[in-house]
């Protein structure tokens, strides 16, 4: 795509228009000296609490729906979310809007938006023992929203940019293989409001984590239940923890300040209860099928490896376990895809919007899979119910567009293309869409 691009003569769009349209979401950064609610001192911060409130209910659910929505155990997510809220209450935020919820991803990892959404995957739920361990999870979790860690690193480095609407255009939070593999199928997570932490964040976290955890009644020794837990799988099965510890990097001067906290600041604690049964009896749905879950994280790596064969068989073995898990649906669903069998990859999709309507991702795909066929309306027609569901995807947009092109369609098509270049002016998609508006007349080309 050129760098600089002539005017569009059609509806009065310039480039200079399509970056300021881009950019001008980026604005509303409230600047000045902010106090840490932890520490109590003041600080350059330049996003506001209201701006990560915001930022937050723009961002989390295109995550959420990355992470293939919520689990659909109504009765273990309102313990999350009880749970959760319960330790909130004794953090130096209580008011902020926080929510808990476990997510469908297998992959081990949690995660917060600063405005106070929390979510951990089935992958780290399945690998917990009791309530205590959860507690510093979410624990751990919440110190990262109460002493605004995502905003010191927003106001450091200024990260304003690829901001449409104050959502971030990034690929997600999964690591750069898996992000290869959703970028290229058009998914869009969070990852600019997801960045890793330092290790200064991970400290203070932790510090916070053991102080929320104790006075919400936890015994701190679930704080070093967790580390003990990712520590041995570090050693024992590396792969499963790449995201956990590319985002919260761990060390072992982490894991004995920690330790060192508990037995002497904490010792008095140590009586306290950890919540052994009422965890196992909450998650028992979920251990029922780890086998399935175990599969699933495995064909995701080979996935994210180009191992579509041996992907496949990871996703079948899943399936035959647990033949309506949603996710291992969209899975199997990717897989298809990317091995060009997309009238099986419909297939999966289909079945998975059955299971979940609530949840967009299988409309996404089922119209990826459908428009691979060259079945350009009915493509059309699941991009437009995602649109309804999930707005301000840019791709959605795009491949909307491309379905009316291919409908000849030609002026709605030009408004999609438009649209999809006010949010994003670089690669092949950006390209094909200038083109076309070069091609239809609406963009002039510079006199030679």
């Amino acid at each position: 795509m050129p760098e600089t691009q002539p005017a569009i003569t059609k509806n009065n769009f310039t480039r200079r228009e399509f970056l300021y349209a881009a950019s001008i979401a980026a604005a509303g950064f409230a600047t000045g000296c902010a106090v840490n609610p932890v520490t109590g001192k003041s600080q350059l911060i330049f996003v506001s609490e209201e701006k990560e409130i915001q930022m937050d209910r723009q961002s989390s659910p295109y995550q959420l729906s990355t992470d293939y929505g919520r689990i659909q155990d109504s009765s273990l997510n309102d313990y999350l979310n009880r749970t959760g809220k319960a330790i909130a209450a004794k953090t130096h935020r209580p008011n902020m809007p926080y929510s808990f919820q476990g997510v469908n991803a297998t992959y081990i990892n949690a995660y917060a938006f600063p405005g106070g959404t929390i979510a951990a995957t089935r992958g780290i739920l399945l690998s917990l023992e009791d309530e205590a361990e959860l507690a510093a999870l979410f624990g751990h979790e919440l110190g990262h929203v109460n002493a605004r860690h995502t905003a010191q690193q927003m106001s450091k480095s200024m990260l304003t940019q690829a901001v449409v609407g104050g959502i971030a255009v990034y690929a997600g939070t999964k690591n750069s293989a898996y992000s290869q593999v959703a970028s290229s199928l058009g998914m869009m997570g969070a990852g600019a409001l997801l960045a890793s932490y330092s290790r200064d964040n991970e400290r203070e976290a932790d510090a916070l984590a053991l102080e929320y955890m104790t006075k919400a009644g936890y015994n701190p020794d679930g704080c070093k239940g967790l580390m003990d837990m990712l520590r041995s799988m570090s050693k024992h099965k590396p792969g499963t923890l790449e995201l956990m510890f590319s985002t919260h990097p761990m060390s072992d001067e982490r894991y004995r300040k920690t330790v060192e906290e508990i037995q002497t600041k904490y010792q008095a604690d140590q009586n306290k209860p950890v919540y052994r049964e009422r965890y196992m009896d909450h998650t028992a749905g979920l251990r029922k099928i780890k086998t399935a879950i175990e599969s699933l994280q495995n064909g995701e790596k080979l996935l994210a490896g180009q191992k579509y064969s041996q992907a496949e068989e990871s996703f079948t073995r899943a399936l035959s376990i647990a033949p309506d898990d949603y996710a291992g649906l969209l899975m199997m669903a990717q897989c298809q895809i990317m091995m060009n069998n997309h009238t099986r990859a419909e297939q999966f999709a289909e079945k998975a919007g059955h299971i979940f309507p609530q949840e967009p991702g299988s409309l996404h795909l089922n119209g990826l899979a459908k428009m691979n066929q060259k079945k350009f309306s009915p493509a059309f027609d699941q991009f437009r119910k995602y649109e309804k569901m999930l707005p301000g995807n840019p791709n959605t947009t795009f491949y909307q567009g491309y379905c009316l092109e291919n409908m000849k369609q030609t002026k709605t098509a030009a408004d999609h293309y438009k649209s999809y270049l006010q949010a994003v002016n670089q690669g092949e998609k950006a390209k094909h869409a200038y083109q076309k508006l070069v091609e239809w007349g609406y963009i002039k080309q510079p006199a030679k």
